[in-house]
């Protein structure tokens, strides 16, 4: 759903607002892979091209989110359709226009629909990265563009996995970047992607969650795959409180 139109004062407010997010929030390029071997494959990986394109530093805050909605109040919990949020959409903001002690400005923003969070990043000028674009950036590591096959690189993947979800959220930035100058792909929020819904069928994704799972040639990957799985499960009106996103944009064109 695109963003509707607004009145020249709140299309000024924005213009400020996207600005200063996107100064705090930079758009940062990764590199891209022809021979890409995505998790997604499965039993048979098969190298995919990932072209290059440009992801933000950090998942959106609330604070940024928050902006955006005092620009779009349409999306205002109290106002936005069922259809595109569900009931614990922003539940944890004190107010629909107010963050409140319990989501500080610098948190990552959560509890948040695949609808709301393709409408943030259309008014940027952007979008939400597919799945195989997000895979190949969470791949890296502090030294490596594909980190994948470290045994430390995956625990440290599991290990995160095994905490609360949603729980104690740290502000953004709080950790080291990888090889792109990106943080926060693995150790904050899971993140919403473009093509959440295509993922996997609700057979395949119950199959990779049981024993099925076996048969993946690449086990290593099976931490990425829950991923996968979890999107998978997902509405794009459903809101979780350990779900965030970010936004993407295709790389600018060059010389002709």
């Amino acid at each position: 759903m695109k963003p509707r139109w607004i009145d020249r004062g709140a299309a000024l407010a924005l213009m400020c607002c996207a600005a200063t997010a996107v100064a705090d929030n930079p758009y940062l390029p990764v590199e891209g892979n022809p021979h890409f071997q995505s998790a997604l494959q499965g039993v048979k990986p098969a190298a995919v091209t990932v072209r290059g394109f440009q992801l933000q530093r950090h998942p959106v805050t609330n604070g940024e989110f928050l902006s955006f909605v005092k620009a779009y109040p349409e999306w205002r919990r109290d106002v936005v359709p069922p259809l595109f949020a569900g009931a614990d959409y922003l539940g944890q903001w004190l107010a629909p226009a107010e963050l409140g002690a319990t989501a500080q400005p610098q948190q990552p923003v959560t509890r948040i629909s695949w609808f709301a969070a393709e409408a943030y990043c259309e008014a940027e000028g952007a979008r939400l990265p597919t799945w195989y674009e997000w895979e190949l950036a969470a791949a890296a590591s502090r030294t490596e563009r594909d980190a994948r096959a470290d045994p430390a690189w995956r625990q440290a993947l599991l290990d995160w996995y095994a905490r609360p979800a949603g729980k104690d959220l740290r502000p953004v930035e709080q950790s080291a970047t990888d090889v792109y100058g990106l943080f926060d792909l693995h150790d904050l929020v899971w993140e919403w992607v473009q093509d959440a819904n295509s993922l996997m069928s609700s057979d395949e994704a119950q199959k990779f969650c049981g024993s099925g799972a076996l048969s993946l040639q690449q086990k290593e990957n099976f931490a990425v795959l829950m991923r996968v799985a979890m999107l998978s499960s997902l509405k794009p009106n459903d809101t979780t409180r350990s779900l965030g996103f970010r936004c993407a944009k295709d790389l600018p064109a060059t010389g002709q």
